[in-house]
C-alpha cells in the first residue's frame, strides 16, 4: 500500500494534480525517498539524467557556473515542486545544477517510470506542457528584466515573486518567511552582494519593506512605490 504522506505529496504537485487515486498510489509506490544534507548536489550540469524528482522536504536551488566561477541563481524550488523532467522527455543531458539549500527529502521516479505514468496518463502529459511553457515564460521574463531594468528594479521584482510564491498575508503587508540570502539575490539579479545590501537597505529606509533575520515583510506601499 503506498505511504500516505507521498501520495498526498503527489496530490498537490501541479501535473500529478488531475490524476485518479490509483495513478497516485502507483506514483507513489515507484517514488523512492533519497534524503540530502544542507549543501548536496542532487546533479550537475551536463550529467546523464535517468530520473526526475519531487521535493518532499526541503528547498534547492537551481544554478549555473561561469567560466570565471561565478555563479548564476536561475530558481528556488520548495516542497511540492518537481524538477528534472527535461532529460527524461528529450534525452540531453542535465541543463543546470541543483544544490539542496537546507537538509532535504527527495522523491525519485525513475525515467522508466515516469514514461509509463505518461503513456497511462494523458492529463499529465497535458500538465507537464502547460508547465513547461510557464517555465519558459518565466524564463522570458527574467531575461527581460536583466536587460531591461536596473539593478534596484531587478530586486524589487525578484522579492515580488517571492511574496507571490511564498508570501503570507500578514497585519503590516506580506510576509516572505524565507528570503534568500543577499548572495544568492545578487546571482539571480546579475550583480553584487554589496549591491543588493545597498538596495535592500535604502528600500527599508524609504518604509518599503521590514528586514527581520530571513523574514522580509513588503508593506503595501512597496507595490506602488517600488517599481
Amino acid at each position: 500500500m503506498a505511504d500516505p504522506a507521498v501520495r498526498e505529496l503527489f496530490r498537490k504537485v501541479s501535473i500529478f494534480a488531475d490524476v485518479d487515486d490509483n495513478a497516485l498510489d502507483r506514483l507513489a509506490n515507484m517514488a523512492a525517498s533519497k534524503d540530502y544534507q544542507k549543501g548536496a548536489l542532487v546533479f550537475g550540469q551536463d550529467e546523464p539524467g535517468d530520473a526526475m524528482f519531487v521535493i518532499f522536504s526541503g528547498r534547492v536551488r537551481v544554478v549555473l557556473y561561469g567560466e570565471n566561477g561565478k555563479d548564476i541563481t536561475l530558481t528556488f524550488f520548495k516542497a511540492g515542486d518537481f524538477f528534472g523532467e527535461m532529460s527524461l522527455l528529450d534525452e540531453q543531458n542535465r541543463s543546470a545544477n541543483v544544490i539542496t539549500t537546507e537538509p532535504s527529502t527527495l522523491l525519485v521516479l525513475k525515467r522508466e517510470d515516469f514514461l509509463k505514468h505518461l503513456n497511462e496518463s494523458p492529463t499529465t502529459a497535458i500538465n507537464v506542457i502547460t508547465e513547461l511553457s510557464r517555465r519558459l515564460r518565466k524564463a522570458d521574463e527574467v531575461i527581460g528584466n536583466l536587460a531591461l531594468l536596473d539593478v534596484y528594479g531587478r530586486v524589487a521584482r525578484m522579492l515580488l515573486e517571492l511574496a507571490e510564491n511564498d508570501g503570507e498575508q500578514v497585519e503590516e503587508g506580506i510576509l516572505i518567511h524565507r528570503r534568500p540570502t543577499q548572495q544568492d539575490i545578487a546571482s539571480m539579479v546579475n550583480s553584487s552582494r554589496e549591491t543588493v545590501s545597498r538596495v535592500l537597505n535604502e528600500l527599508q529606509k524609504r518604509g518599503l519593506l521590514l528586514m527581520d533575520g530571513k523574514k522580509v515583510i513588503l508593506k503595501p506601499s512597496f507595490y506602488s512605490e517600488a517599481l
